[in-house]
């Protein structure tokens, strides 16, 4: 009998093991990288891309071995963007999913290079891939758009620039959200399909997008409402910091609707996707109801 716990834990798992191999792999040099790298690696979290990614490839019929490679390069690069952005210069956040940010641990400079390793390392992933075949070079291509000056860093770059100039624009908001949140969520669901020869690739790169714009309604209520414990880092450092977040620009109480509104537009996406899309229907209604 299908459940949701059971199947998420599935995927969990297979991914876990490809990260051991990883971390039997890496052996850097000086330590204090390796023990850098490893440190934000293994802290915890949902694994919720990777876990997407395999889902979304069962779907649409791609080889889960070849994709747990591209779900590495993705989790490498996730946590190289929460390493910088946590950083003094960025959101300056102490806590991340409970523990002392990078930074606090390693000091500002070793944070630096540590998510400069992830990234690159996870170019040389994909990289490694792209002998394979032409799908897998479109589908490293497309993951290193959404995560490049075109893609997650356009958003962070316009975050920065709003909190700066105290912009209050909801077509800025739109582009930050899209952009910083959504491309790699979009990567993660849309990168298979182009594997399995770009079979529902349009449908499940929207619904990636606005899967990754209901994540951070639901984000940016937690950040207002909830609490270190819960959240695993400190709450309020949106408002501090003069961010242009949905709850700044819409409230909390609107924000509840608009993220019933997008969880109906990603559920409206699957239902012209044709195979069992039950796990991904549950995945919106985890993002939604999420308490940290």
């Amino acid at each position: 009998m299908y459940s949701f716990k059971d199947k998420y834990g599935e995927y969990l798992s297979l991914f876990e093991e490809r990260l051991e191999r990883f971390y039997a792999e890496l052996k850097c040099r000086p330590q204090v990288l390796d023990e850098s790298l490893k440190y934000s690696l293994k802290s915890g979290g949902k694994r919720v891309r990777p876990v997407l990614m395999l889902a979304a490839a069962d779907l649409v019929g791609a080889d889960r071995e070849a994709v747990l490679d591209f779900a590495l390069a993705l989790e490498l690069i996730h946590t190289y963007s929460l390493i910088h952005d946590d950083l003094p210069e960025m959101d300056n956040d102490d806590f991340r999913r409970g523990k002392p940010s990078n930074h606090k641990v390693f000091g500002t400079g070793n944070a630096v290079l540590a998510g400069d390793g992830l990234l690159n390392t996870a170019y040389y992933v994909l990289l490694c891939r792209c002998g394979d075949g032409v799908n897998f070079c479109e589908a490293a291509k497309f993951m290193c758009d959404c995560a490049g000056v075109k893609g997650m860093i356009a958003g962070q770059s316009a975050d920065l620039y709003c909190a700066e100039k105290g912009i209050k624009d909801e077509k800025y908001l739109d582009y930050i959200v899209k952009n910083k949140t959504g491309k790699l969520i979009s990567a993660a669901v849309a990168a298979p399909a182009i594997l399995a020869g770009g079979r529902y690739f349009l449908e499940l790169r929207q619904f990636g997008e606005d899967l990754g714009r209901l994540f951070q309604i639901v984000d940016d209520i937690l950040d207002e409402e909830g609490s270190l414990e819960k959240l695993g880092k400190t709450s309020g450092k949106d408002r501090e910091e003069n961010k242009l977040t949905y709850v700044t620009f819409y409230g909390a109480e609107e924000c509840r609707v608009l993220a019933d509104v997008m969880c109906d537009k990603c559920l409206k996406i699957l239902e012209g996707v044709q195979g069992d899309t039950q796990f991904l229907r549950d995945v919106v209604s985890f993002v939604r109801y999420r308490e940290g």
